[in-house]
């Protein structure tokens, strides 16, 4: 290799490691573009005999499309040439190049679909790339693209608090300001956190300040945001806020479903509420609606130990019809609680009834219980 051409390499190697190195998310140079000029950069007095490298696919597809963006190309050019890829990465290697050129700004529209294509493809951290530049201001503030940011980090554990940093720019601009689905996501992102106490108290506080901003903001809840509402207070016990928000729904035209009774039933029964607890769910069952299984098994389970054992025992069967079968801890609390009232006898013949029944339980529990029962009667130094 000449002097010379050992100097044109060199060059090349800064030039590239520069690139590499700038923290301008606008400049990340594609590494078949790199190849090429590691090619173009070679003296023809290495080898001269040495035949040209031969260009990939990708590389191949990506020259026929950059040829088709004729010179002065528009942000609606790239928009159309990205939705038109079949494969993401070229995509993704079109969204970069173009961003390079000289007198050339992606637009909203652009950025959105290309975060739709990454999302789509599971190109996660192309994605969060994205997100990042588009909180950094790389195009302006668009209601639809932030809010598909929003759910996109929303599904991602480690981005929980970039949705934030998003809803926060969203309130800073009078062209974008968070609506309904903005709310709904961020509400459901906080539910998800939700732990037993004391930690649901923590993100109960956000929740307080997403409910505020949102009526402050005038935007109009649904059954969907507003049974969100009702579950995180209902997780904290906190059911007189609960309950503030269910006689609201009549205000915002909606009505109450099987979610919002199955929250607020349990979160009666496990406050030690019964009575109020029961009420709702009979209500619930007078409209047809059928709770889940979690709300069935509070309720049998307070019921019991009240010592409304009838009762407890016929939202038991009740469950059975309905298709779901109550766990191990569900049935002991009721045949325990039987035994203590002296009413062992009738605690044998409803196990041996559940027993037969199909669908109840399997034969192991049906044993354990049984072995439980005996303890109970004849119990063992």
């Amino acid at each position: 290799m000449s002097r010379n051409s050992y100097s044109i390499v060199s060059s090349v190697f800064r030039a590239k490691s520069s690139l590499l190195q700038n923290p301008n998310p606008k400049i990340k140079l594609l590494p078949f573009l790199l190849s090429r000029s590691w090619s173009l950069s070679s003296s023809p007095d290495t080898d001269a005999n040495r035949s040209p490298r031969t260009r990939t696919p990708l590389e191949k597809q990506f020259e026929t499309w950059v040829s088709r963006l004729r010179p002065g190309f528009t942000a609606t050019d790239v928009d159309a040439a990205l939705r038109s890829q079949s494969d993401p990465d070229l995509a993704l290697d079109i969204f970069r190049w173009t961003a390079l050129q000289p007198g050339y700004c992606h637009s909203t529209a652009a950025y959105l679909t290309m975060l739709q294509i990454s999302l789509s493809s599971r190109r996660f951290s192309a994605a969060e790339s994205l997100v990042g530049e588009i909180v950094s201001g790389a195009c302006p503030p668009d209601l639809p693209l932030l809010n598909r940011a929003i759910r996109f980090c929303c599904s991602r554990r480690h981005l929980f608090s970039r949705s934030f940093d998003i809803y926060k720019l969203m309130r800073s601009h009078s062209s974008c300001r968070p609506n309904l689905e903005t709310y709904s996501l961020l509400l459901s992102a906080i539910l998800k956190r939700f732990g037993k106490p004391p930690i649901c108290y923590i993100y109960l506080r956000s929740v307080r300040s997403l409910v505020r901003h949102m009526k402050a903001a005038g935007v109009f809840a649904d059954a969907f945001t507003l049974n969100l509402i009702i579950k995180a207070f209902s997780i904290c016990l906190e059911m007189d806020e609960a309950m503030r928000f269910y006689r609201e729904m009549q205000l915002y035209g909606c009505e109450p479903n099987e979610y919002t009774y199955g929250y607020i039933t349990k979160g009666f029964c496990e406050k030690g509420l019964v009575e109020k607890g029961f009420g709702f769910f009979k209500e619930m069952r007078g409209k047809g609606f059928v709770p889940k299984s979690t709300v069935y098994m509070a309720l049998i389970c307070s019921l019991a130990m009240e010592g409304r054992l009838d009762e407890g025992i016929k939202v038991l069967f009740d469950m059975l019809e309905n298709s779901m079968a109550p766990d191990i801890l569900t049935y002991r609390t009721v045949l325990e609680e039987m035994c203590r009232g002296g009413r062992t006898e009738a605690a044998f013949e409803l196990l041996e009834e559940l027993g037969r029944r199909k669908g109840a339980m399997s034969r192991k529990m049906y044993s354990d219980l049984l072995e439980g029962l005996h303890w109970l009667q004849n119990p063992q130094d």
